[in-house]
């Protein structure tokens, strides 16, 4: 198989992830919002539900760090892209500027 193909195949994957991190983390956000919002309908105090708070900002930590390790993930597939002499970039149906998008309205909602 030529390794264009192969390499189209591995990059399509790479963005699916990528996508997939960012939702996780979009979704996140949606549920801090939601939790704040939920807190003041119910009106209660600042202190209920904190240690779930904290949780979700540990799991919201441990995506972003996750957001730069595929970072990285894709730096290093871009490098041995051009070490196997593959010197064109591939276009995609995926669009990863989406899944950032839905990434930043999420975030703009719980603020």
């Amino acid at each position: 198989m030529e390794k264009v193909f192969v390499a189209q195949r591995v990059a399509k994957k790479l963005f699916a992830t990528e996508a997939a991190v960012d939702g996780a983390f979009a979704e996140a956000a949606g549920l801090m919002s939601e939790m704040l919002t939920a807190r003041k309908d119910v009106n209660v105090s600042l202190v209920f539900a904190d240690e779930a708070q904290v949780k979700l900002m540990e799991a919201m930590k441990a995506l972003s760090e996750a957001r730069t390790a595929m970072v990285a993930v894709h730096g290093e597939l871009d490098e041995a892209r051009l070490r196997l002499g593959i010197r064109t970039k591939m276009q995609f149906e995926h669009k990863p500027a989406q899944a950032i998008d839905a990434a930043e309205r999420a975030i703009a909602r719980a603020v």
